[in-house]
C-alpha cells in the first residue's frame, strides 16, 4: 500500500491530488521552487522539498532533483500531475529505478504516445512533409508536451518560415524539446476527447466524452461533459478509438484521447499520458474520484469490469490573471480575494498570495454539476457573476459572456469560437454607478476622521479613479440627510457597503479597498490622487510591457528612425511559458528602443516609442 505520495507538480492540481491523498490517509510531499516557496501547495502538505532555482527548467522539469527529493522525504509513490514532466517516460523510469512507485502509465506507453508525429503513426496517420500552397491552411504543433505552447495556425506559406522557428522556441523553453511537425489545420472543428482509465488486469474503461472547443491561443478555456450534440453513431466510435489506442499501448492509469470533430467524423490529434485540468467534469458526471482510482490502480487493484453510469451534466471554467481584450495579456500582482460561491473550485491560491511571471496564470477551476446542461450553464455563469475576484485583471466577463453566448447555449460552438467572438464578448458596458460607490464607501470611512455635515452649501467633494484605462471623475456632497449625488439616492453608504437607488431600483455594492486599488461590486477600480504627478505623463505611442518578463525578440532590421505600420511587431516578451507580441500602437517612426533580447522587464517598463506620423 502507498503511504506517503510526492506530487512532481505546482499550483490546482497538486493541491488537488493532496486533497484525495489526505481522505485516503496518505501522507504528501510537495516540491516547490524559490518563487513557490509559500505557494499553497506548498503550504499543504505534510511535508515540502525546495527545487532551488525560479524558472520551470530550473526546478519542476528537473526530474533529478525530484527523485531526489521524493527519496529524502521518505516517500513511496510520486503522482506527476499534469504539464512539466507528466509524459516523460525518462522521468517516469528513473522515478521506478528508485525504487518508487509510478502513479502513472508504464515508460513505454508515455514513449509510444508522447510524442505527437509517433501517436499518429501508431494510428495510421503521418503528419506532413513539405508543405505547398494547396495544403494551407496548416498547423504547426509542438511534438512534446501540450498546453497550447508550441502551435502556430500558418495561412499564408510565406508565415511558415517564421512560425516554425516560434513554435520552436516556444516548446524548447516549455517542454525541453524545440522538435515541431506540420498538419493540416481543420477550420471550424470541434474539439472532444475521451477520458480512458485502464488497470493492469486488461481491464479499459471509456469514460464518456467532453467538448473543449472554446480555445484561447489552442488552450482550453471552457470544457464540459457530455459532449453536447454528437449523434449516437460517433460517440460510439470515439470511445471505441480511445480504447483502441489504450490498448495499442499496453496503457495503465488515467489518459485522455482528443480529437477534432467536424462534419460527424472523427479526426485523430493526440494521446494525453496523464490527468488532463478538465477532469473535474468527468469526475461530476461519472461521480469518481479520477485520483484515488490512478493510486489505486497503482497498487495493482482491479477495476470492475464496466465503468459507472453517466449522471447530469457538468461543465468548468478556467479562471486566468489575464486580459482577454489585449491579446489575452497574463497579469501579475496580489491576489486579494478569490471566492466564487456555490460551485467546486480548484485552486492553488489563496488570499494574499502572489501571481507570478514564471508559471501559467491559471488561478481556478471552478465547476458546477446539473440535472441538465443549461442547468449547468445557468449554475456556473451566475456563480461566476456573483464571485469576488479582487487583484489582477482576470478572464471573469470572458466566461460569464462565453457562458451566455447563444452559439454556446444551443452547442453551435466550434474551436474558432473567439476568434469569431472576442471583442462583443469583453465589451461588456461598465457599470456607470460603481465609481460612485467606491467614493461614497471611501467618504464614509474618512467621514470617521472629521467629515461630515455642516450647516450651509458646500461644494462637491470629487474623487478620481482610473477603470481600464479611462479617467472617471466622481462628484458628492455631505447634506442635512447624509451623502448626497446627483440623480442617484443613497439609501446605505459605510466603509463597506453601498446601496443606491437608481430610478427606482437599488442596487448593492460590496466594497473593498488594497491601497489604492478598489473594488465595487465587479468593478475594478485605482483610486488616482489629487493632483496628477507631470513626471509620470507618458510621450504618445509609448510601448509598456504589459508583464513582467524575459525579450526574447526584436523585429529583424527594427532600429531607431525606422517606418512601422500599426500593428507591425515590434518585441516578443516570453512570460508565464508563452511568447507575448507587443505591437506599435500607430504608424509612425520609432523614435526609442530601449528593449534588448535577453533582457528582463519590469511591468510597465518602457520599450519603445513610435511617433505617429501626422
Amino acid at each position: 500500500m502507498i503511504g506517503t505520495v510526492l506530487v512532481a507538480n505546482r499550483g490546482e492540481i497538486a493541491c488537488r491530488i493532496f486533497r484525495t491523498c489526505g481522505e485516503l490517509g496518505i501522507r504528501t510531499v510537495a516540491v516547490h521552487s524559490d518563487p513557490d516557496a509559500n505557494a499553497r501547495h506548498a503550504r499543504v502538505a505534510d511535508t515540502a522539498v525546495r527545487l532551488p532555482g525560479a524558472t520551470p527548467a530550473e526546478t519542476y522539469l528537473r526530474g533529478d532533483l525530484i527523485v531526489k527529493a521524493a527519496v529524502a522525504a521518505g516517500a513511496d509513490a510520486v503522482h506527476p500531475g499534469y504539464g512539466f514532466l507528466s509524459e516523460n517516460a525518462d522521468f517516469a523510469r528513473a522515478v521506478l529505478d528508485a525504487g518508487l512507485v509510478w502513479i502513472g502509465p508504464p515508460p513505454e506507453a508515455i514513449e509510444a504516445m508522447a510524442s505527437k508525429t509517433r501517436a499518429k503513426e501508431l494510428m495510421g496517420l503521418r503528419p506532413l512533409g513539405e508543405v505547398s500552397a494547396s495544403d494551407l491552411p496548416v498547423l504547426v504543433k509542438a511534438a512534446a508536451g501540450g498546453g497550447g505552447r508550441g502551435m502556430r495556425i500558418v495561412r499564408r506559406l510565406e508565415e511558415l518560415s517564421a512560425a516554425l522557428e516560434g513554435a520552436r522556441a516556444e516548446a524548447a523553453s516549455a517542454f525541453g524539446d524545440g522538435e515541431v511537425f506540420v498538419e493540416p489545420y481543420i477550420e471550424n472543428g470541434r474539439h472532444v476527447e475521451v477520458q480512458i482509465l485502464a488497470d493492469t488486469h486488461g481491464t479499459v474503461w471509456a469514460l464518456g466524452t467532453r467538448d473543449c472547443s472554446l480555445q484561447r491561443r489552442h488552450q482550453k478555456v471552457i470544457e464540459e461533459a457530455p459532449a453536447p450534440g454528437l449523434s449516437e453513431g460517433l460517440e460510439e466510435e470515439l470511445r471505441t478509438l480511445a480504447v483502441r489506442a489504450a490498448r495499442a499501448v499496453s496503457y495503465v492509469g488515467a489518459g485522455t484521447v482528443e480529437f477534432l470533430v467536424a462534419d460527424d467524423k472523427a479526426h485523430f490529434l493526440e494521446m494525453n499520458t496523464r490527468l488532463q485540468v478538465e477532469h473535474p467534469v468527468t469526475e461530476a458526471v461519472f461521480d469518481v474520484d479520477l485520483v484515488a482510482l490512478q493510486i489505486a490502480v497503482a497498487e495493482g487493484q482491479p477495476l470492475p469490469g464496466t465503468p459507472p453510469r453517466a449522471r447530469g451534466h457538468a461543465v468548468e471554467a478556467r479562471l486566468y490573471a489575464e486580459d482577454p481584450s489585449q491579446d489575452w495579456a497574463p497579469q501579475t500582482g496580489t491576489l486579494h480575494r478569490l471566492t466564487v460561491p456555490g460551485v467546486r473550485l480548484d485552486t492553488g491560491y489563496e488570499d494574499g498570495d502572489e501571481i507570478g511571471v514564471h508559471y501559467d496564470p491559471m488561478l481556478a477551476k471552478a465547476v458546477a454539476h446539473a440535472p441538465t446542461r443549461a442547468e449547468a450553464i445557468r449554475k456556473l455563469a451566475g456563480a461566476l457573476e456573483r464571485a469576488q475576484l479582487h487583484g489582477p485583471t482576470t478572464n471573469r466577463t470572458l466566461l460569464v459572456n462565453s457562458l451566455r453566448h447563444e452559439e454556446f447555449t444551443t452547442a453551435a460552438m466550434n474551436t474558432a469560437f473567439y476568434d469569431r467572438h472576442l471583442t462583443s464578448l469583453t465589451s461588456t458596458p461598465p457599470d456607470p454607478h460603481a465609481p460612485l460607490a467606491a467614493a461614497l464607501a471611501d467618504a464614509h470611512g474618512r467621514s470617521r476622521f472629521g467629515g461630515g455635515w455642516r450647516n450651509m452649501p458646500s461644494q462637491p467633494q470629487v474623487k478620481r479613479y482610473e477603470r481600464a484605462g479611462e479617467e472617471i471623475e466622481v462628484r458628492y456632497r455631505w447634506g442635512r440627510d447624509g451623502l448626497e449625488a446627483d440623480g442617484v439616492r443613497v439609501v446605505h453608504a459605510d466603509a463597506r457597503l453601498v446601496v443606491l437607488e437608481v430610478d427606482g431600483v437599488r442596487r448593492r455594492y460590496e466594497v473593498s479597498r488594497y491601497g489604492d486599488e478598489v473594488y465595487a461590486g465587479a468593478t475594478a477600480l485605482r483610486a488616482l490622487p489629487r493632483f496628477p504627478d507631470p513626471k509620470a505623463q507618458l510621450a504618445p505611442g509609448s510601448l509598456l510591457a504589459p508583464m513582467p518578463g524575459t525579450v526574447v525578440r526584436i523585429a529583424e532590421g527594427l532600429e531607431v528612425g525606422a517606418k512601422v505600420e500599426a500593428g507591425e511587431p515590434i518585441v516578443w516578451l516570453e512570460a508565464m511559458k508563452m511568447q507575448h507580441r507587443i505591437s506599435a500602437p500607430v504608424a509612425g517612426t520609432l523614435s526609442v528602443l530601449h528593449a534588448v533580447v535577453g533582457g528582463q522587464v519590469a511591468v510597465g517598463a518602457l520599450l519603445a516609442v513610435v511617433e505617429e506620423d501626422q
